[in-house]
């Protein structure tokens, strides 16, 4: 298999990582800006003479490119599999694919408590789920300026809303479609930002459920939390400490923890089921769905 990666910032550089640790992989080529000289590079996409030697495209580019280089993919490969950073666009848009498989790179779905919870589920029905995320953004890349990353940057797809939009993303897979959606996105901290640092929604899905959710660059307590209440049990899932408390109606306690959860081990499930099963990665209708919420709060808050 031969993959060609598309962005080679740190997001694409653990892409990197990981892929060239599969057996199968022949080769992985580059389209950025960079020199790299131990690295088939192109500056260009649209330089490459011949696509079709690629089997598999990885677009980790910055937000506000990824519409008009999977468009630029859908009109010039066939049968391939691609799969684009989240979120999916900036904003909505219309894309219709039909020549290719296209994924998108919601990794919590590969959390393994997550995925403990998706099976719990299966048996019973969720009622309400409440979702916390927040860290300080000038903490998020240590080495970085967070003034000139693109989460600061509202033109460049930047913001909490789309950078942390794995939470719509988790919450719609397990409770469907988030609909009547009451929200607020706003800047409200002294960072020195365009974009949105904080963003809370209310919403019920088509599925009956409750949900809130509160996401934030503004928290110097770094946090990532989902409670899930069911007629049987409540299920509070901390991502940072990988531990996972399943309680019952008489106060009976499981704990469940993945305290030795390495770097990319997420990263390497999703990509291999994207080359194999296919079975829980983000497909491309279900980002369509995440990027219809992301719409309707964009468009509650202009």
């Amino acid at each position: 298999m031969r993959v060609l990666i598309i962005g080679f910032g740190s997001i694409g550089k653990r892409h990197y990582e990981v892929l060239s640790s599969f057996e199968g992989i022949e080769a992985i080529d580059i389209v950025t800006k960079q020199t790299l000289d131990d690295k088939k590079t192109y500056k260009e996409l649209e330089k490459i003479s011949d696509l079709s030697i690629y089997d598999y495209f990885i677009i980790a580019s910055e937000t506000n490119k990824h519409f008009e280089q999977l468009e630029y993919l859908e009109e010039n490969v066939f049968n391939k599999l691609i799969f684009c950073e989240k979120p999916l666009f900036e904003s909505k848009k219309d894309l219709d694919v039909k020549n290719n498989k296209v994924f998108i790179g919601y990794v919590l779905r590969f959390h393994p408590l997550l995925e403990k919870i998706n099976e719990f589920i299966k048996s019973e029905r969720i009622i309400l789920v409440n979702v916390k995320c927040g860290q300080y953004l000038p903490s998020w890349r240590p080495n970085t300026d967070y003034k000139n990353c693109y989460s600061a940057k509202k033109d460049e797809g930047g913001g909490v809303l789309l950078d942390l939009s794995h939470e719509i993303d988790y919450v719609q897979w397990l409770c469907g479609q988030l609909k009547e959606i009451k929200s607020y996105k706003v800047k409200i901290s002294d960072l020195e930002i365009d974009s949105d640092d904080l963003t809370m929604l209310i919403g019920k899905t088509n599925k009956n459920i409750f949900v809130n959710i509160s996401i934030d660059y503004i928290s110097k307590q770094t946090h990532r939390r989902v409670l899930v209440e069911t007629f049987e049990n409540t299920y509070e899932l901390d991502f940072i400490a990988s531990r996972l408390v399943k309680k019952n109606k008489a106060g009976l306690e499981e704990i469940f923890s993945f305290s030795n959860l390495e770097r990319n081990y997420m990263f390497e499930k999703m990509h291999l089921d994207i080359f194999n099963q296919q079975k829980n990665i983000c497909t491309f209708i279900e980002a369509l769905e995440v990027m219809d919420t992301i719409s309707t709060i964009q468009e509650q808050n202009r």
